[in-house]
């Protein structure tokens, strides 16, 4: 076995048919990731949860800095607990692959802009501490905008909080350095609680909690978004000025006549402005055709 196979990552998101990194990693437009700055956490998980990925959000985390919103390409990587004979293996072959210094180091020197590591240090963090003072400034200084999302300790926070353009998401701090684990993955599924990420999805975490938008789904998803975002804006409206009920809003599907008038509230209302190139059409031919599946939606 080895570490970052090109060809595992490729094989392990099939669904992807878009350019990649090269190291196999989806490669998510960066429009894409500047379209999800102005959504929030709501709108995006809503359109996955409903295709049926009811595994891809952890909330159960503690943030680096209070109110910035954590957006990024995966990298992932993950560990278990030292044993002697597993260690030799796994770190001969990171030595026959050129690597230096620890695990850790090994992941951060693969990181390139707009990247977020997310390590499965299996809640470890009284020495599980994969991020500390300078391997922070070097995802900073790699990604640019990007960070950390660690199922695991960290250390160093006071030298952490002074890099302004990284956001991490861990679950503990120690001053232990990391010590007496193993990686097993490198660019492989990881686990984050209750959440799986493959390497290249995208990564939005804001609010405590942090969101693993499956690569393929992500244009879906930030279209999906936008049209729940003006939905809102328009339904709000509707119902405050009692021409809609909020039965009729709460449905996933709306009727011809509430979709109308949405059309024309996005074309001549300001606040509609930015999404006059959203496609409705399928809107319509459900509304047309009728949704098997259609129910007064709770979420």
């Amino acid at each position: 076995m080895n570490f970052n196979i090109v060809e595992d990552t490729i094989a392990l998101t099939p669904q992807w048919k878009g350019e990649r990194f090269p190291d196999g990693r989806p490669k998510v437009a960066d429009k894409y990731l500047k379209a999800l700055e102005g959504m929030t956490l709501e709108e995006l998980w809503k359109p996955i949860f409903v295709k049926g990925y009811e595994s891809q959000f952890e909330g159960e985390l503690k943030t680096l800095h209070k109110g910035k919103k954590l957006i990024g390409r995966a990298v992932t990587c993950t560990f278990c607990p030292a044993r002697p004979d597993l260690q030799e293996t796994m770190f001969a072959i990171g030595m026959e692959e050129g690597r230096k210094g620890n695990y850790n180091q090994w992941v951060i020197d693969s990181l390139v802009e707009g990247d977020v590591v997310v390590v499965d240090m299996y809640d470890k963090i009284y020495k599980g501490t994969f991020l500390g003072g300078n391997l922070t400034t070097a995802i900073a200084t790699k990604t640019k905008t990007g960070g950390g999302v660690i199922w695991g300790g960290i250390r160093d926070v006071e030298q952490m909080e002074k890099e302004e353009n990284i956001q991490v998401y861990y679950r503990g701090i120690d001053p232990t350095p990391i010590r007496d684990v193993v990686m097993l993955g490198f660019n492989t599924p990881t686990r984050i609680g209750k959440a799986i990420c493959l390497p290249g999805d995208i990564v939005f975490g804001a609010g405590g909690g942090v969101l693993f938008i499956p690569s393929h789904l992500v244009a879906e998803v930030v279209d999906g978004a936008a049209k729940t975002h003006v939905k809102d804006i328009f339904g709000f409206e509707m119902i405050a000025a009692n021409i809609f009920t909020t039965s009729q809003i709460d449905r996933n599907t709306w009727t011809v006549e509430m979709l109308d008038l949405l059309t024309k509230f996005i074309k001549e209302d300001e606040r509609g402005a930015e999404y006059r190139d959203v496609d409705w059409s399928s809107e319509y031919y459900l509304a047309i055709n009728g949704d098997p599946n259609d129910t007064q939606s709770s979420l």
